[in-house]
């Protein structure tokens, strides 16, 4: 059997590359050897499980689509063991679905290939003093894929959902109008232990504050003129589920009072009746700043530090250039009728990476529905987006994103990406590669080879406004 051992200071692990690509298991284990690790190989899941039980392992990389058993039933296996070693999911196709499913499933983290030396060996940093995780369960088949995005951002916010989905843990939702903060809620509902139950959704900005407490809390016959019989409620309707309240931020100062015992003791009094015990997971959203209206006094103090038990922030499209034409594409698949299949032309998809996406995701799937109820042609072209208002002229063409060889578009793409993150970071390095999901080192290494910091970009003293911490 093999163990770890440690020599020099330098902690030697056994980690196991389970990937039915021998090529990249080759090139994996050669990096870890020269990181200093003992790599073993597996070629598919029951090899895999075939060396856990033959030697003592200190962490897993592992691929997810695999012959035979797939890495998310390998990652149930692994974790359902006694004392199981951490594991992280290397995957050429990262998915919401199978991100959240992992993280679910207890995984340290979920990646893409392939992945750098340097990435490599952060990524063993936080996996070798092994974390604890909850017991394994079973995982969650979904046919149908809504969280869509592999931006830095998005893939944040996905493997959040697989870490909290089976807590009780409120959440509070905190993003632009049409950013998705339903099909986030709906997702930590669908993946999580409530699942089988209901999920209620209410739209606290669209009912009238006099209706609201009826609609949440419910009421008996006779309570009020108009009560002719008897209404559950909202949160009752809910018991067992997920209870969505869209927009609180719109909610009257009298009925966050009566909102705040409900959150407090998760017990209901319906107009004109007697408390009740429910059992139900609140999942609140806003696009105001809550945090500002506490500050101002319109909302309450002590009602949003009871919903920011767990707080997620979802980032504007603008910031997601790489979700956009993936997002374009769901869209035209979904809303499409087979009648006539569109595609995007490469004119049509480098006007939607120049647009800003004021209205966000929801703009975005409103102007495919408009482009598929109005074009008859399968391929949809930049004319067929001038409601967009940025149809190219001989005098004013926008960059075409698309141009050139696969190379040069991811490139480009890239360098764009960069020079948006160090512009809402002011210049500052560390912050960019926070947002970009990369080490700083990296970017500075794309910098280099960019030529310097993308233009518009060169910001006075952005070395004094790195944070010194993320230098070590």
């Amino acid at each position: 059997m093999l163990h770890p051992r440690t020599g020099a200071g330098l902690i030697v692990a056994v980690i196991l590359i389970v990937d039915d690509d021998a090529a990249l298991r080759e090139g994996v284990a050669e990096t870890l050897s020269d990181l200093g690790h003992v790599p073993l190989e597996a070629a598919d899941g029951q090899a895999a499980l075939a060396t856990l039980a033959e030697h003592a392992v200190d962490a897993v990389l592992l691929d997810l689509r695999m012959p035979g058993l797939d890495g998310i039933e390998v990652l149930a296996r692994i974790r359902a063991r006694p004392d199981p070693p951490p594991v992280a999911i290397l995957t050429a196709v990262a998915t919401a679905s199978n991100t959240i499913e992992a993280m679910r499933l207890g995984a340290v983290d979920h990646l893409t290939k392939p992945l750098g030396r340097a990435d490599l060996a952060a990524l063993l940093e936080r996996m070798l003093p092994a974390a604890s995780f909850g017991p394994a369960t079973a995982p969650v088949q979904q046919a149908r894929e809504e969280l869509i995005g592999a931006s830095p951002g998005m893939r944040d916010i996905q493997k959040t959902i697989g870490l909290l989905a089976d807590s009780d843990a409120t959440v509070l939702i905190a993003g632009e109008t049409g950013t998705g903060k339903e099909v986030v809620a709906r997702a930590i509902h669908r993946h999580g232990r409530r699942r089988n139950r209901a999920f209620i959704a209410i739209n606290c900005a669209a009912i009238p504050s006099d209706l609201l407490e009826s609609q949440l809390f419910g009421h008996v016959r006779g309570a009020f003129t108009g009560a002719v019989t008897d209404r559950a409620g909202s949160f009752r309707e809910a018991d067992g589920g997920t209870l969505f309240l869209d927009e609180i931020g719109d909610m009257a100062p009298a009925m966050q009072a009566k909102l705040l015992r409900v959150v407090q003791e998760r017990v209901v009094q319906p107009v004109g009746g007697k408390p009740v015990p429910v059992d139900v997971r609140i999942v609140a959203a806003s696009h105001r700043d809550l945090e500002a209206a506490v500050r101002q006094g319109s909302f309450r103090e002590d009602l949003f530090y009871r919903l920011r038990v767990v707080p997620m922030i979802l980032p504007p499209l603008r910031d997601r250039l790489s979700d956009i034409l993936p997002l374009a594409e769901h869209f035209l698949g979904v809303d499409s009728s087979a009648r006539t299949p569109h595609r995007l032309s490469r004119q049509a998809a480098s006007l939607l990476l120049a647009h800003p996406w004021p209205g966000n995701v929801r703009e975005l799937q409103n102007a495919m529905q408009r482009v598929i109820a109005l074009v008859r042609r399968p391929v949809i072209e930049a004319e067929d987006l001038r409601f967009l208002g940025q149809v190219p002229t001989p005098t004013a063409e926008p960059v075409d994103w698309l141009a050139g060889d696969l190379e040069t578009a991811v490139a480009r793409l890239e360098a764009e990406m960069i020079r948006r993150a160090l512009a809402r970071s002011g210049g500052n390095r560390a912050e960019a590669a926070r947002q970009l999901g990369i080490h700083r080192q990296l970017l500075h290494a794309k910098l280099r080879r960019q030529g310097g910091e993308p233009s518009g970009n060169r910001t006075e003293g952005v070395g004094q406004a790195d944070d010194p911490a993320g230098s070590s």
